[in-house]
C-alpha cells in the first residue's frame, strides 16, 4: 500500500490568498512572504498612495500583476488560458500547476457580508495526483490523475467569472511547450485562424474595470513586465 504523500497547504489568513497559492504552488512555507509580495506592489506603482495592486488596507487582495513578478522572481511564468480552448489541449508533463481566479463571498467572523470578491487557487500535482490547494479548506481536495483534472478544469471553466493561470517555466513558455500543438477540435482550429487582435477582442466578458476582479485583460498582463534587476 502507497504511504499518503506530506502536502503542505496554508490556510487562508485576512485576504492573503494570493500569498498562500503561491507557497501551496511550490509546497513550501516561506516561499513568497507578505512582506515580499508588498514591496513587488510598490515597485510595481511608486510614489502612489493608493496602491492598485493590493487592498486600500494592506491586508492582501494582490492582483494578477503581483503573482506574475512573484512568479517571475522564480523563472517562471503565469499564462491566462482562453477559455474557449479545450483544457484537453495542455500538456501536462511540462505544467508546474495552476492557479485559479474565482468568486468568493466575504465574511466578517461568521456574518456573511454582501460582497463579491475574488479569491486565488492553486492547483498542482503531487505523487502522480492533482490537488486543490484552496486555502478555505480545512484540507487539500484530491482531484485525480491527469483525466480527472481535465474534467474538473472542463467544468471549472465553464463559469464566466472563473479564470485560470498555466504556471511553467520560463523555458516552457518560450518553447511553447506547455500546450499541445495538435488542434483538438473545430472551435481551435476557428481561433487559430484570427488574428491576436480579434482573439483579444473576443476574450469572454469580464468585469475588468472592478478592482476586486484581480484580472486584467491580457494585453495588460502582458506589457506588465518586472525587470528581475529590481529585486
Amino acid at each position: 500500500m502507497s504511504s499518503k504523500p506530506t502536502i503542505y497547504h496554508e490556510k487562508q489568513v485576512k485576504e492573503l490568498c494570493a500569498l498562500h497559492a503561491l507557497n501551496n504552488l511550490f509546497q513550501q512555507k516561506g516561499s513568497y512572504s507578505k512582506s515580499e509580495l508588498d514591496a513587488i506592489c510598490s515597485r510595481l506603482s511608486p510614489n502612489v498612495w493608493i496602491n492598485p495592486h493590493r487592498s486600500m488596507l494592506g491586508l492582501g487582495n494582490y492582483d494578477i500583476n503581483v503573482i506574475m513578478a512573484a512568479l517571475q522572481k522564480k523563472d517562471c511564468e503565469a499564462i491566462w488560458f482562453d477559455k474557449r480552448k479545450d483544457p484537453a489541449c495542455l500538456n501536462l508533463s511540462h505544467i508546474s500547476g495552476f492557479i485559479l481566479n474565482v468568486p468568493s463571498d466575504y465574511k466578517l467572523g461568521f456574518v456573511m457580508l454582501p460582497l463579491r470578491r475574488r479569491h486565488w487557487i492553486a492547483i498542482r500535482q503531487i505523487q502522480g495526483n492533482f490537488y486543490n490547494l484552496d486555502s478555505k479548506l480545512e484540507v487539500p481536495q484530491l482531484i485525480g490523475r491527469s483525466s480527472e483534472l481535465i474534467a474538473y478544469l472542463k467544468e471549472q471553466l465553464e463559469c464566466k467569472e472563473k479564470e485560470m493561470f498555466v504556471i511553467v517555466s520560463k523555458e516552457v513558455e518560450q518553447k511553447h511547450l506547455w500546450i499541445n500543438q495538435t488542434l483538438p477540435n473545430a472551435n481551435d482550429q476557428q481561433l487559430a485562424n484570427h488574428s491576436p487582435a480579434e482573439r483579444i477582442a473576443s476574450f469572454s466578458t469580464y468585469d475588468y474595470n472592478n478592482r476586486d476582479a484581480e484580472c486584467l485583460r491580457i494585453t495588460e498582463v502582458r506589457n506588465c513586465v518586472v525587470s528581475r534587476e529590481n529585486f
